[in-house]
């Protein structure tokens, strides 16, 4: 993962976008000036310390600023400074979480990357899912091990945590999901 250096714009300004063409400082994009800049890294910093992969967090903390959640490639190397292949590696993993979508610029064959106002309740949903393949390995474990030995009776605590992490979880989605609805007509934000 090799950072680049941007080159500064037209006004000396290497945080600022620097496409003659205007795709980066187009109606869709917000300028990146210092303080977005600051907050996308103090919020991947977060991520990071939270487990999230570097620069997916700092990927995904980047599309978050922008307005209409979505930037391309080149967009996201030289707001960053990294290299393309980092971006690609970083959406790798955020598609995969479900925190960003990959969606095709009409007419091209270039790819833009979205991240949605409700993607953590997307993640978070596909963690429930997770939650349930983990119970089948842990009564697997369990069965292996024996149920009356030391480690079959910390499989069962592990697998009677995650049973009921995975029932708080749902009903606190659903708890979610109401409250949105009361509060936004369910309209969760622009995506």
């Amino acid at each position: 993962m090799s950072e680049q250096p941007s080159e500064p714009n037209e006004s000396g300004d290497p945080n600022e976008p620097n496409d003659p063409a205007g795709r980066a400082t187009g109606p869709r994009t917000r300028p990146y000036g210092p303080e977005v800049a600051e907050f996308v890294e103090r919020f991947a910093a977060e991520l990071t310390e939270a487990g999230m992969q570097r620069m997916a967090s700092r990927v995904f903390a980047c599309l978050l600023t922008e307005d209409s959640g979505t930037l391309g490639s080149a967009e996201l190397s030289e707001r960053l400074r990294i290299s393309p292949a980092a971006v690609s590696g970083a959406i790798r993993y955020l598609s995969q979480v479900h925190l960003v979508t990959r969606e095709r610029e009409p007419g091209s064959r270039r790819e833009r990357y979205r991240v949605h106002a409700d993607a953590w309740y997307e993640a978070m949903t596909d963690r429930d899912a997770l939650l349930g393949r983990w119970s089948a390995t842990f009564d697997q474990g369990l069965k292996a091990v024996g149920p009356d030995t030391p480690a079959g009776r910390r499989i069962a605590e592990t697998a009677e945590f995650f049973d009921f992490i995975r029932r708080e979880l749902a009903m606190m989605l659903d708890r979610w999901h109401a409250h949105r609805e009361a509060a936004h007509g369910g309209d969760p934000g622009p995506s």
